[in-house]
C-alpha cells in the first residue's frame, strides 16, 4: 500500500564477490602431487603429497595418507601422517599417533600422542620467560610414552 510492492528494485546491486567464509578450506586429495610453494589463508588439508614450501595463515592438518617434504610455516597443525624438513607452528603442534615427523621443529605448544614417531630438534616458544629448547631424539620404530603437552 505504501510502496512495499517495489522495495526489491529499489535495493541497491552488488557486483562484488561474496567475502571469503571464515570457515573455508583447502584440501589436497590422495593420489595428488604438488611441487613446489603453496600459500593458503585458510585451513589446509593435505592427504596427497606437498614436496616444498607451505604457507599458511590457519590450520594445517596432513592426514594419515599425506605426505610433506620441505617447510611449513602456519598457526596450527595435526599431523597424522609424514612430516619431512623445517616446520614452524606458531600455535599448537599436534602429533597423532599415526605421524612420522623428522627434522627441526619450532612451535608454541606441543602435544605428541603415543605411537607417533618423533625424531626432531624442537624448539618450543610459548613459554612467557622465552623460548626453551629441547633436543630430543626419538629413534625411528620407537614409540614415545604417554601425550604430553609443554
Amino acid at each position: 500500500m505504501f510502496g512495499n510492492a517495489n522495495k526489491e528494485a529499489n535495493k541497491p546491486k552488488s557486483t562484488a564477490a561474496p567475502a571469503t567464509s571464515s570457515n573455508a578450506f583447502n584440501t589436497l586429495v590422495q593420489g595428488t602431487v604438488v611441487e613446489g610453494t603453496v600459500k593458503a589463508d585458510s585451513d589446509i588439508r593435505v592427504d596427497g603429497v606437498i614436496k616444498g614450501k607451505l604457507f599458511c595463515d590457519a590450520k594445517v592438518i596432513i592426514g594419515p595418507s599425506g605426505s610433506v617434504e620441505g617447510e611449513i610455516k602456519c598457526q596450527n597443525a595435526v599431523i597424522e601422517g609424514r612430516f619431512d624438513g623445517v616446520l614452524t607452528v606458531a600455535e599448537l603442534l599436534n602429533v597423532r599417533e599415526t605421524a612420522t615427523v623428522n627434522g627441526d621443529v619450532t612451535t608454541g605448544k606441543l602435544i605428541v600422542q603415543s605411537g607417533a614417531i618423533f625424531s626432531v630438534t624442537c624448539a618450543m616458544t610459548g613459554a612467557k620467560s622465552g623460548p626453551a629448547v629441547i633436543n630430543k631424539e626419538i629413534q625411528p620404530g620407537v614409540k614415545t610414552g604417554k601425550p604430553a603437552e609443554a
